[in-house]
């Protein structure tokens, strides 16, 4: 959450209680994963809560550092590979699942370049404009071309198209439309105020999950 450490804070509880309860509605180890998203979001946004302190208390200061690489770790190297391992195991069409195990091999490799980048380049957050913006002096940050980005969007977004899944594109969807207003208002903070949005497709994985939680109506498991 990029507004303040309250509403962090806030939405982090909010999310965790949600994605218990989408938890108890799988039946199928399968469904672990991707129902345990809310639950990561919230971990991310506790942590983020965690950062508004640090940087805006003096008790909290020597938070800064632990917090902005432990939010950076959820935000880009856990997504890449969580999202499209996650409806992997959903999948039951055989064909898709040949596809989305190609984007996973895509969100493992930008996940490890990522975490390449968070360990061996300068890496910081602070305050601007009443969001926390990280200033990521990234390879691919410094090219015409994001490259790095491109992939990310690849592995977080283009899985929940193509998935067989019911209500799965409308996930695709909210990613696409939240990227693009963090991208055009919100330029400088894109990576805190995407995952912000971003937290709102928990809403719609409780939904989906309690879809298939009568067993007849579950699609084929991998497990």
């Amino acid at each position: 959450m990029c507004f303040s450490a309250s509403a962090s804070f806030g939405v982090s509880a909010i999310l965790m209680a949600g994605g218990v309860i989408t938890l108890k509605k799988t039946y199928l180890k399968s469904q672990i994963p991707f129902a345990a998203i809310p639950i990561i979001f919230s971990i991310q946004q506790f942590i983020e809560g965690v950062l508004w302190l640090s940087l805006t208390t003096t008790a909290y200061a020597s938070w800064h550092k632990p917090a902005t690489y432990i939010f950076l770790t959820f935000a880009q190297i856990i997504w890449p590979t969580l999202v499209p391992f996650s409806m992997l195991l959903l999948e039951k069409n055989s064909k898709k699942r040949k596809i989305i195990s190609i984007i996973l091999l895509i969100g493992i490799a930008i996940s490890l370049y990522l975490a390449y980048c968070i360990l061996f380049y300068a890496v910081n957050s602070s305050i601007s404009k009443y969001h926390i913006s990280y200033d990521l002096d990234y390879p691919h940050l410094n090219s015409a071309f994001n490259i790095g980005g491109v992939f990310y969007l690849i592995a977080t977004v283009a899985p929940a198209f193509i998935s067989s899944v019911k209500k799965m594109n409308i996930i695709g969807v909210t990613l696409v439309i939240s990227f693009v207003i963090s991208r055009v208002f919100f330029f400088e903070n894109l990576v805190s105020v995407w995952c912000f949005f971003a937290a709102t497709i928990s809403v719609i994985v409780f939904y989906i999950i309690a879809a298939y939680s009568i067993p007849e109506k579950a699609p084929n498991s991998i497990y």
